[in-house]
């Protein structure tokens, strides 16, 4: 359901740009061609700017529905879970299992550090010095 909601919602997105970039901007030309046969004299200059706001505003409160539906159901999925019901504090790790933090790299790291064995630095070697006869 999500993932359809979420190709639907690019679709729309991708409409309502080419929609944004097809209509005549304020101070001259946009995208959306000149004075004259802008599409092939396809509608009026008038007519055009009326369809694509039209478009636009029909694009942008699909864009607003979608989004807003991708929340909720983004938001129903990452409900907070309760450490009694995983009943993860009273069970040790097993010695396959991923650690707990372990979506996370620096969590990850810093786990493997712990567990690896405390050894001594080793001591540079020094140099024995040389013996006079």
């Amino acid at each position: 359901m999500q993932t359809v909601l979420i190709v639907v919602h690019l679709i729309i997105v991708l409409a309502l740009i080419g929609v944004v970039l097809l209509q005549r901007s304020e101070g001259g030309l946009g995208l959306g061609g000149g004075g004259s046969g802008g599409v092939a004299g396809f509608m009026t200059g008038r007519g055009q700017a009326n369809a694509l706001t039209r478009a636009t505003a029909i694009l942008a409160t699909l864009f607003f529905a979608t989004s807003m539906t991708l929340a909720v159901l983004s938001h129903r999925s990452a409900a907070p879970k309760s450490i009694i019901d995983t009943g993860a504090a009273g069970q040790p790790a097993k010695p396959g299992d991923k650690p707990a933090g372990a979506d996370n790299l620096l969590d990850t790291l810093r786990n493997a550090q712990d567990r690896a064995p405390a050894t001594a630095p080793a001591q540079p070697a020094v140099p024995e010095a040389p013996q006079s006869r």
